[in-house]
Formats: C-alpha cells, sequence, structure tokens
C-alpha cells in the first residue's frame, strides 16, 4: 500500500471503482461521497471538525470535496468506473477519449428500443440460421476505422431536442442521424453459449402505436423504413442464441450499436444482455501490465456505508485502505 504521510494529506487522485450491473452511475457516485467527504484523507481535518457529529446526506454534504466520473456507464453495465476527488476531477476528461475494453453478451433474434435488455421489443427476427462461423466471418466490417450511428433512443440532440423524443412523439427527423467515425481495435467472439443459457427477450413490447412513431420518426430522414417483426409467431418461445464479445474501442464507441449492427449484418436481430467494461485506460479490473491500477470493490464502500468497520493502526478504516492501494494521486 502506497505510504502517504500525515502531512501530505489532504489528498487528491483518481481511482478505480468496479461499479455493479443495476444502479446509476451518478447513484454510485453519490454514495461514495459520502464516504470521502468523512474521510480526512481526502478533507482537511479542520472542515471534518465543523462537521463532527452530523451525519452526512447525499442531499447535503459538508467538507465541500469535488468528485466525478470520467465516463458513464448505463444501469445495465457492469465494470470499471473512474472516479477523480478533488484535483483529480481536471483529469477525468483524459479517460473518455481513452481506448477501453468491454465483454458483452449478444441475443439474437429480437431488436430492442435501447439496444439492450432494459429497453421493449420493437422488431423480432430469425435467428436459427446464424453459426459461430458466420458470426466470426462478419466481425472484420466492425474492426478498424468504421462510422457508427447513434440509435435514435439515445440522448444525443438535433435542432435542440433529444433524439428519443422524435421516436416517441412521431416527430419526422429533420435530417439523418449524423454518423460517426469510430475505432474499434479488436473485435473477437470469445464464446458461443447457443442456446444454453437463461436469456430471455424483454417481456415488454412495443405497442403498434409506438411502432407507428418511430417509423414516422425516422422516415423523416429515410425513405425505406419499416418496423415490424419478421419472425413467425411460432418460433417465438423457442431459446434464441446468445455468444460473447470482447473488444477494444475507442472513446465515444456505442458497444450496444456495435451488437445491433452486427446482427443486422446476419439477416437477424439482436441486443445486449449483459455489458462489462473489463478496462478504461490504466484502470482495470483484472490490471495485468506496469502501471495499471485495479478497482476497488462496490461491496467495499457498501459495507463502509453501513458500518466504518475497524480502524487500523494508521487511523484508516478498510474502504480507505482499498482506495489508497489503488490511488493515482494527483498533485496538480
Amino acid at each position: 500500500m502506497p505510504k502517504i504521510s500525515f502531512s501530505s494529506l489532504p489528498v487528491s487522485g483518481l481511482f478505480g471503482l468496479a461499479k455493479p450491473s443495476g444502479p446509476t452511475s451518478m447513484s454510485v457516485i453519490n454514495d461514495v461521497k459520502i464516504l470521502i467527504s468523512q474521510s480526512r484523507l481526502f478533507v482537511e481535518a479542520s472542515k471534518l471538525e465543523k462537521s463532527k457529529g452530523q451525519k452526512p446526506t447525499r442531499k447535503h454534504i459538508r467538507g465541500g470535496v469535488k468528485i466525478g466520473q470520467g465516463g458513464t456507464l448505463d444501469p445495465l453495465a457492469e465494470g470499471v468506473l473512474v472516479v477523480g476527488v478533488g484535483k483529480g476531477t481536471k483529469k477525468l476528461s483524459e479517460f473518455l477519449d481513452c481506448t477501453k475494453e468491454y465483454r458483452t453478451t449478444c441475443l439474437l433474434g429480437c431488436e430492442t428500443d435501447t439496444y439492450d435488455s432494459e429497453g421493449a421489443r420493437v422488431r423480432t427476427a430469425p435467428w436459427q440460421h446464424v453459426t459461430r462461423e458466420k458470426v466470426e466471418s462478419a466481425l472484420a466490417q466492425f474492426s478498424g476505422e468504421i462510422q457508427q450511428t447513434p440509435p435514435i433512443f439515445s440522448a444525443l440532440k438535433m435542432d435542440g431536442r433529444p433524439l428519443y423524443e422524435y421516436a416517441r412523439k412521431g416527430i419526422p427527423l429533420p435530417r439523418p442521424i449524423e454518423s460517426r467515425k469510430v475505432t474499434v481495435h479488436s473485435l473477437e467472439l470469445v464464446e458461443w453459449l447457443g442456446t444454453d443459457h437463461l436469456y430471455r427477450w424483454p417481456e415488454k413490447v412495443f405497442s403498434e402505436e409506438e411502432k407507428k412513431a418511430m417509423e414516422t420518426a425516422l422516415k423523416g430522414a429515410e425513405s425505406d423504413v419499416s418496423v415490424r417483426d419478421d419472425l413467425d409467431p411460432a418460433v417465438v418461445a423457442d431459446i434464441p442464441t446468445a455468444f460473447v464479445l470482447k473488444m477494444r474501442v475507442s472513446g465515444g464507441t456505442y458497444v450496444r450499436s456495435i451488437v445491433h449492427d452486427l446482427a443486422h449484418s446476419l439477416g437477424s436481430a439482436g441486443h445486449v444482455v449483459t455489458l462489462t467494461r473489463s478496462r478504461q485506460g490504466r484502470f482495470a479490473l483484472e490490471p495485468t501490465g506496469e502501471g495499471e491500477l485495479g478497482c476497488v470493490p462496490w461491496d467495499i464502500f457498501q459495507r463502509a456505508s453501513a458500518e466504518p468497520g475497524d480502524i487500523d493502526e494508521e487511523g484508516w478504516t478498510e474502504w480507505e485502505r482499498e482506495v489508497i492501494k489503488r490511488l493515482d494521486i494527483v498533485d496538480t
């Protein structure tokens, strides 16, 4: 554990947190901020003294320490969430554009509005013809520098209005959604699950009215658009094929879009059912190289939120010790 002297306290820095699937990134950061606001590792002793005896809450946190994150993960996603504290928040922009690694599971036969299992079924399509060999052959067209179009159900704005608003209200897009250049450094199929899994399509299904609104929005920019099921109702109850991809991509890459577009290229439909960010810049779930830093498990923070726990001979609690082990101190 790096030695931090009392004379150098408080410190600013960056550390990785292993976000679980479920909560939002903002919710995770807010919970961590409560702990940080009470720690001499990050807050001046005089400020801690003033707030002594007052339990901080999300709405009112004493100490004034800044905290932020270097790239949001969707609620479904888990993995590396880079946290900046104090002057470390000024370094967070570096992690928006850095190279990231992901592992994701694609479930075929169903497209959703969000491109993942958190959304509603928009369209179903055949999947039985898709083999491991066909998937591996199709990966090449999604590697290297590619143009990627963000999903219409996203918060990106067009003429001041979020794209999802056009889709939900049936407002024609004034022009096509602008594609962006991203780099997929590596993309490989690492596990073929076939039908040996417990993943299923979302129960929530787009109504005909919602499908029509989405079609209307897209037709504002594309003439040939149809949102309809291409699947025989008799096979809807069958277990669809799933497989796992591993990729290393540039900042700004939509992993969900890669899965969505790949499924389309295979003559099917697909969406993300698991998503793990395994590496972001120098932070990784399983660090292997020199200079790489691991991530603090989320349960460490959960235990600390419920009960501070024992303090060691240097005065640190468990969560503080775990952060110090993985802390990248920022001086300027």
